[in-house]
Formats: C-alpha cells, structure tokens, sequence
C-alpha cells in the first residue's frame, strides 16, 4: 500500500502484519556525519584541549555517530508505527505504562530519561502494543523538550488512531538542572496531555492517573 508522504518527512515505509517498519531507519545522507565531526573539533579546541591527542583522536568521529543514533527520530514519521490496526470492540481503556525512553534536551543538548504512559479509549480499533513503545522512541530521539514529546505523543494518536480519548504522562530526571546550573539531582520533571474523554470526564483521567500512579502510595 503506497502512503503519501506526511509533515514533512519521507514517505513511511509499508507496514505490513510482519512488522517490517521496526528496522525503520534515517534515510543515508541526513546527517551530515563529517559536518559534525568538524565542530566537535572546534569545540575542543576552543575549550583549550588538543583534539589530535591520542586520547581525543577519535572522539569526533564517536560524537558524531552518536548524535546520528541519538536524533534518529529526526528523519522518521513515527505515524508509520499506527497505520496497521485491528478491528476490536474492546470499550475500556488501554494502558501500556513505563515505556522507558532517552531524549536529548535542545536548549544544552543534556540528556534526559524517564519513563512514558499511554493510555487509549478505542473506538472499534486497536493497534499493537509495541507500537506506542515505537513512537515513543522515535519521538523521543530528536532535540526536544519534554512539553512538547508529551503533547506530540497525544496528538499523534489522536489524529492516525482517532480513539475516543488519551491521556499521557511523561517523567524524566533531566541533567541540564542534575548536573549543571542549580544542580538538583533526584529531581523529576512529570507532564501531561489529555485529550477527548480523557479531557473531558474527570473519572477517565482519574481512573488513568491511579493506574498510573496509585501502586506508589
């Protein structure tokens, strides 16, 4: 099945019941790799080191196969992971919780890691489980901040899924405030985005929220 291409990223690939699109991959030449391997440079020699020591010597070339694996998400519509649904008449909520994820901060470019919860009201379609683990990641892997990846994962199930509801919460210790600035480690950012039902009647989100939360007292 051919899909036109969405939001400015290249066509998706097919999403066939095998689950092929999980080897989903940045098209070659994206990321320009020596572009990158040249500022690392830069940035050591501006910080008074030497980067043709033998310690350093590499390092740019490791920076920047990082930063390639690091923002992957970049060049992928995480929309391909939900074309492939299942009709199913199941009328109560879906949770799949503590999706671990790793997200790069674009204000210092620090990581940042936590944990995702998704939450979904069907309406006559479900998808595979993994797939909310699936865009959770590639969502994840480009500069970010963590209002905008909770809202992002809201809005994309809404619109490709179109449940009844959903509801996500974000938690992630970042190390922009851990390890630099007011350097506060232990301290946990959490977020949130609602929509339909989830928005909309207070028992939805309360019921989602206890699922979520209520183990921890």
């Amino acid at each position: 099945m051919d899909v036109v291409a969405r939001n400015g990223f290249p066509p998706p690939l097919s999403c066939d019941a095998d689950d092929r699109t999980d080897d989903a991959r940045p098209e070659p030449g994206k990321i320009d790799l020596k572009r990158i391997e040249r500022a690392v440079r830069e940035i050591l020699t501006a910080v008074g080191e030497d980067p043709d020591r033998e310690g350093l010597i590499e390092t740019p070339a490791r920076v920047a196969r990082m930063y390639a694996e690091i923002f992957g998400g970049l060049h992928i519509d995480p929309a391909v992971y939900l074309q492939k649904t299942f009709t199913q008449q199941h009328d109560e909520m879906v949770l799949v919780k503590d999706i671990t994820f790793s997200s790069c901060c674009e204000h210092h470019l620090l990581p940042f890691t936590g944990t995702v919860h998704i939450a979904y009201l069907p309406d006559g379609q479900v998808i595979g489980l993994s797939k909310l683990a699936r865009i959770t990641e590639v969502i994840a892997r480009r500069p970010q901040v963590q209002e905008r990846m909770t809202e992002d994962l809201a809005e994309l199930i809404m619109r490709e899924l179109k449940p009844r509801g959903v509801g996500v919460v974000v938690e992630a210790a970042h190390s922009c405030m851990t390890i630099r600035g007011v350097k506060k480690p232990g301290a946990m950012t959490i977020t949130s985005a609602m929509r339909g039902l989830f928005k909309t009647n207070p028992m939805t989100r309360n019921e989602f929220m206890a699922l979520v939360f209520g183990h921890r007292g």
